[in-house]
């Protein structure tokens, strides 16, 4: 952490000193410690207290009676990538969002604010403090924010001391989510990633505050010399193999990550969700402790539901003795979602220090095969930075079918920065050697492609023993050969749609520079590499 002093004021803008400012007012109530935002929580007005007792509630430091809390939003169920705003980008008024940035400020001037801390990384390589400040009446968002990340407790307060410092601002994040505003009528997330400050106006949804906490912290780590991932990363420790999994919610990623193929392997998890790659030696870092996990595939009952902290837009109901337990499976509502302990993951690291050996790509795009292998470093990050995937219940979209194939790069909505920051990044992992998959984690040409055949492929090559091919007319690509499953590029209609989805990529990346008026323009050899394999088509 780096304090501005009295004469050095470039760690200063309008946007972070009307944030910080909020968290200093004579109405705000800190909040230090997990078991006193718990208890505010289980009386929030609205709160469900299950019968469910949490699993080893004093390794979480909570009081030894906790029970697994319930809250649910209305109408939304999920995050709205229209709502984010970012200060000096093009479209973005400096003098206009300063007047929207000070009324939400002044608005909340007659009622209670708590402020509670948090570290966002969980290695002294890498630690980043975070401030939350939400008003009266959102103590379960309050609660949930700290059981998400990390609080200070005494032992976290001396690693944070002893850390690598810095030279960086902590994060500051304020919060009305009962504001209203005619010009931003799906409500307003707005960032200025430089200087770590962030509001979440007229927003309920637990998944908004989460993401923008990550989205500052990732924005720090891009900065100091790591790759900011938005996936999952585990090492198959008997094969001493490091994979990271990169998709969008839906796609397979925390499952992947998490899957013990099995009982065959033993596994390392570091995080299924947010993580960090030093560019410096290819080690990770994992950037909170607990896991924001959808319950959609977790029936009534699970075992796994034992590690449930609390739970979000999840029904209730009642067993013969009158004990309440949560119907998941997304019965009351998509995107049905749980806090987990870090303990359900029994063999977890905050660092993986062995270098990371392969990077996938989870996609849902119907023209690529089960499992593609890119050697190219070039085209390797190409494809990530068009990564091709469908949206799913986990984000709110309005005037956009969420059957749509749409590009994500990196599978991050949550970038701040240039894209050709995280292009140049995967780039060089895979010029140090890590090698590049895509997984198709959807249909091909109509048919699914199953879990198994995914966990088959995986375990494939992790063994050393997956025989690729080359691609006919497409010789950076190679594949598995699966029956029924192969690139028939003899076959005119697949070949035209193969043809089809790679001008999609080309499309996307010549649009960057026209539809963010510059901010994400790519370098000119992504297109290239693209062009040369639609001029074979």
């Amino acid at each position: 952490m780096v304090f501005p002093s009295l004469h050095d004021k470039s760690g200063l803008t309008s946007y972070r000193t009307i944030i910080e400012s909020a968290f200093f007012g004579n109405n705000v109530r800190k909040v230090d410690s997990l078991a006193e935002a718990y208890f505010m929580a289980e009386s929030s007005t609205g709160t469900a207290v299950t019968d469910i007792p949490i699993y080893e509630p004093e390794f979480h430091n909570l009081p030894s009676e906790a029970k697994i809390l319930v809250f649910n939003d209305g109408a939304v169920i999920g995050r709205c990538a229209q709502a984010r705003r970012i200060a000096f980008t093009p479209d973005v008024d400096e003098k206009k969002f300063g007047e929207v940035l000070r009324e939400a400020v002044y608005r909340t001037r007659f009622r209670e604010m708590y402020h509670s801390q948090a570290i966002i990384g969980l290695h002294t390589d890498f630690m980043v403090k975070a401030n939350l400040l939400v008003p009266e009446g959102f103590e379960n968002t309050l609660y949930n924010w700290l059981i998400n990340f990390q609080t200070i407790n005494t032992k976290y307060a001396e690693m944070y001391k002893n850390s690598l410092p810095i030279e960086d601002s902590e994060i500051f994040v304020f919060s009305d989510p009962d504001w209203k505003h005619p010009d931003f009528p799906l409500g307003l997330t707005f960032f200025d990633p430089m200087h770590n400050v962030a509001a979440i106006l007229g927003m309920r949804y637990f998944g908004e505050f989460k993401k923008a906490t990550l989205t500052l912290a990732w924005g720090t780590a891009n900065r100091h010399g790591y790759a900011s991932c938005h996936g999952g990363i585990k090492r198959y420790d008997d094969k001493k193999y490091v994979a990271a999994f990169f998709g969008l919610s839906g796609s397979g990623k925390s499952t992947l990550s998490h899957n013990k193929h099995g009982g065959k392997y033993k596994i390392t998890i570091v995080h299924d969700d947010a993580f960090i790659i030093s560019m410096k030696d290819g080690s990770s870092i994992a950037l909170e402790p607990s896991y924001f996990d959808k319950t959609a595939d977790y029936a009534i009952g699970h075992p796994d539901n034992k590690f449930i902290l609390s739970a979000q837009n999840v029904g209730i109901s009642v067993d013969e003795d009158g004990k309440m337990f949560l119907v998941t499976e997304d019965i009351r509502n998509g995107n049905g979602r749980a806090i987990k302990s870090r303990l359900w993951s029994p063999n977890r690291v905050d660092k993986m220090p062995d270098p990371i050996n392969a990077i996938f790509w989870l996609m849902k795009d119907p023209a690529m095969p089960p499992i593609t292998r890119i050697e190219d470093p070039i085209l390797a990050s190409t494809m990530g930075t068009t990564l091709a995937t469908k949206r799913t219940s986990a984000e709110r979209v309005v005037g956009v079918s969420l059957d749509k194939l749409v590009v994500e790069p990196y599978a991050n909505p949550f970038r701040t920065y240039p894209l050709d920051q995280d292009y140049e990044k995967f780039k060089q992992l895979f010029e140090k050697g890590v090698k590049c998959y895509v997984l198709n984690t959807g249909n091909f040409m109509g048919k699914d492609v199953t879990k198994e055949m995914t966990l088959g492929i995986i375990e494939d090559i992790v063994e050393n023993r997956a025989q690729f091919e080359q691609w006919k007319d497409v010789p950076e690509f190679s594949y598995v050969p699966i029956d029924g499953f192969a690139p028939k590029m003899g076959d005119t209609e697949y070949r035209e749609f193969f043809k089809e989805r790679m001008e999609d990529r080309l499309d996307f990346i010549e649009s960057r520079e026209e539809v963010t008026k510059g901010y994400d323009k790519l370098p000119e050899e992504t297109s290239e590499t693209i062009k040369k394999i639609i001029a074979r088509l």
